[in-house]
């Protein structure tokens, strides 16, 4: 069995972004060289995600208004987390409700997804730099 491990780093200079990472894993993939198996992607910091979904533009913007409902930026004041001099404690709420990891199956040397599926890295506290672990089994 075959085991290849790579960072993916990314600098999102605002608050908040969904970016769309399937190449960079297929890259991964590809490099690893595992034609069956699987595929680890999982956010490595608390205030970040990784998910499974569709790359279409309202649906981002409409993840962005429902995440806010559910965890509201402001008041900053109102999150105890906050009083420690952080102001992300929405932040690691929008993660957790997004998910810190997937898992695809590798099936003929390809990510085996269902239509529409990519995987996408989600910002939630951005302004400095973060990682995405890629690890990657089979044979």
């Amino acid at each position: 069995m075959k085991s290849y491990r790579k960072e993916l780093w990314f600098d999102v200079r605002g608050r908040r972004a969904f970016i769309n990472i399937t190449p960079d894993v297929e890259a991964a993939l590809a490099e690893s060289g595992v034609r069956e198996g699987l595929v680890l992607v999982n956010a490595m910091h608390i205030t970040a995600s990784v998910f499974i979904n569709d790359d279409e533009r309202g649906l981002h913007h409409d993840y962005e208004v429902w995440l806010e409902k559910l965890a509201p930026h402001e008041p900053v004041a109102g999150y105890r987390h906050n009083r420690t001099g952080e102001d992300n404690a929405d932040a690691h709420m929008k993660r957790q409700v997004m998910g810190r990891e997937v898992v695809v199956a590798i099936t003929e040397g390809k990510l085996d997804f269902g239509p529409w599926e990519q995987i996408f890295y989600g910002e939630f506290d951005g302004g400095r730099r973060k990682r995405v672990l890629v690890k990657i089994i089979g044979e």
